[in-house]
């Protein structure tokens, strides 16, 4: 109850905060967006990123060839349970503080006094690079699918694309993404809601059409899909099988897409742990039963899975399942919900951005911290993410192993952002962090070392060449630009009067107001307060 019985009449006639309004406030932010995504599509908008089917496709070039059955069955279930932990451990976080800063926001608010600033530069920068490389990594790999479906269609199979037909029609991907993201955020949630239904009825069609029109002659005995290995780059089979880590690593990856939308769900403290937790379980258990159909069917030639003029290994195995008329029609849906993953990355990339350059630590901030006032969503951060995407899809014309660092460079962008508040809050916060209503408990501290041991070494084996027999063309180019971001980002940090080491103080307070309790409902005492002086005003010039 407040001491002051005019601001407990005036709080009866202003509008209550809302309990994430509230806990928003808390962490120092102002109520921007409108919360209408629900619990179930702030699933969505995480399940559909990680597009399991399409995903599977843009990736199984990695686990193909490294160790062939072993790798995409195994493979993919050893790493999708290592997968749950950074997500769990994730997810606690997320409870405790649902901003979309997040990541950066966890480290600067978990980390010391002496480090905080510095380590939430750096997060933010890897964060937000990560993103944008996702976003770059999934249109790439739908205009990849666009052109293969292409070559499927052409005469004999003979249309071969070139690096720059493919970057138009990346182009016209990233453009559409940028138009669709900049509509307003109750269509961008209710569009969620299709995307599930549409990559759960993908996954549901293949796992039960390719078995039954599989012909005889490729389809394979269980000795051989659940236990055959092939090495077809030359590393040795035990590394071999970890590189086939790379296709799920890459796949349920961007879970922190929740995250970032946080400050336009309701209930969000609940409703974004369960979404990272729901959308990374599912994944790994519909993706081991997709990559054990495809073992099934794809024949006992691997190389020629591989190498197959279509250009696609996931193609190749449907083509000869379906022949090119079944392959279009289903390629058609992998490729709509491709579409569809990039247009969500799109969307959690430019809330990543929105929410940094709010907090003052990216160029242009000025700019980019704005809120369009028709559809009430950053529709600068939008073109801004576009754009940096577009110029990272010209590694294209470097060659294939250039391209696949499009791949790379979003996954150890993301690890790097998400390992650091996780250990941090250990580390400096162990006894002071107040969970949310999502809580592993005793389990949490072992969880989050298994998480952050997994990242570390995923991240090392991400940098390493397709093959050992390394030359200028077949080098990973990700570490090179995964360098270049980290050392771009200390030199502005530590530049001579301008960098950020001399007026970036973390997380920046945009709320106002203390917050006071009426009954049981949360109001803020400084809108009370200011609504009646304005009135006051107005009375007095009226009387004068």
């Amino acid at each position: 109850m407040s001491d002051n019985p005019k601001i407990e009449a005036e709080a009866n006639k202003v509008p209550a905060l809302t309990a994430d309004e509230q806990l928003l406030h808390s962490l120092g932010y102002k109520q921007e967006f409108k919360r209408e995504f629900t619990g179930f599509e702030v699933f969505g908008i995480a399940f559909s990123i990680i597009g399991l089917l399409p995903s599977i496709a843009s990736v199984l070039f990695f686990a193909v060839p490294n160790g062939g059955p072993v790798g995409m069955v195994w493979g993919w279930l050893v790493a999708s349970c290592f997968i749950l932990t950074i997500g769990m451990a994730m997810a606690e976080l997320a409870s405790a503080a649902p901003t979309s800063g997040g990541l950066y926001f966890w480290t600067y608010k978990y980390a010391s006094p002496e480090t905080r600033n510095l380590l939430c530069w750096l997060v933010g920068y890897s964060n937000t690079m990560g993103s944008v490389a996702a976003v770059a990594s999934i249109d790439w790999g739908c205009a990849v699918q666009v052109m293969a479906a292409a070559t499927i269609g052409s005469n004999g199979q003979s249309f071969v694309p070139t690096s720059g037909q493919t970057y138009a029609v990346y182009l016209a991907i990233v453009f559409t993404h940028a138009l669709i993201c900049s509509l307003g955020t109750r269509v961008l949630a209710r569009l969620q809601n299709l995307y599930v239904v549409l990559n759960l009825g993908l996954c549901l069609a293949l796992i039960i059409a390719l078995p039954v029109l599989t012909p005889k002659s490729l389809k394979n005995n269980a000795s051989f899909a659940f236990g055959a290995f092939t090495n077809l780059d030359g590393w040795p089979n035990g590394f071999a099988f970890m590189l086939s880590w790379l296709a799920p690593a890459w796949t349920i990856g961007a879970f922190d897409s929740a995250v970032h939308i946080s400050e336009e769900a309701t209930n969000a403290a609940t409703a974004v742990p369960w979404a990272i937790v729901g959308a990374i379980a599912i994944s790994g258990i519909l993706g081991t039963a997709i990559n054990v159909v495809l073992a099934f069917c794809a024949g006992t030639d691997m190389s020629s899975v591989l190498n197959s003029p279509i250009g696609q290994p996931m193609a190749t195995i449907i083509f000869g399942s379906l022949g090119p008329n079944g392959t279009l029609a289903l390629w058609s849906v992998i490729v709509t919900v491709q579409y569809m993953m990039g247009s969500s990355m799109l969307l959690a990339s430019s809330r990543q951005t929105f929410a940094f350059s709010r907090d003052g630590a990216l160029p242009m901030s000025r700019y980019l911290y704005r809120i369009n006032g028709y559809t009430q969503t950053p529709v600068n951060t939008v073109w801004f993410s576009g754009s940096l995407a577009a110029l990272l899809g010209l590694l294209a014309f470097a060659g294939p192993s250039a391209t696949n660092a499009l791949f790379s460079l979003s996954v150890v962008g993301s690890n790097t952002a998400y390992m650091i508040p996780i250990g941090l809050r250990f580390i400096y916060s162990r006894h002071t962090f107040v969970r949310g209503p999502f809580s592993l408990g005793r389990w949490s501290l072992p969880i989050a070392i298994t998480s952050i041991l997994f990242m570390i070494f995923i991240n090392i084996i991400f940098f390493f060449p397709t093959s050992p027999q390394v030359t200028t063309a077949s080098m990973n180019y990700s570490v090179v630009v995964m360098s270049g971001v980290t050392f771009g980002s200390l030199v502005w940090y530590y530049f001579p009067v301008y960098g950020g080491v001399h007026w970036f103080t973390g997380p920046v307070r945009t709320a106002e107001g203390d917050l006071s309790i009426k009954g049981s409902t949360v109001v803020d005492v400084d809108r009370i307060e200011g609504e009646k002086d304005r009135k006051d005003t107005i009375s007095d010039e009226g009387s004068s």
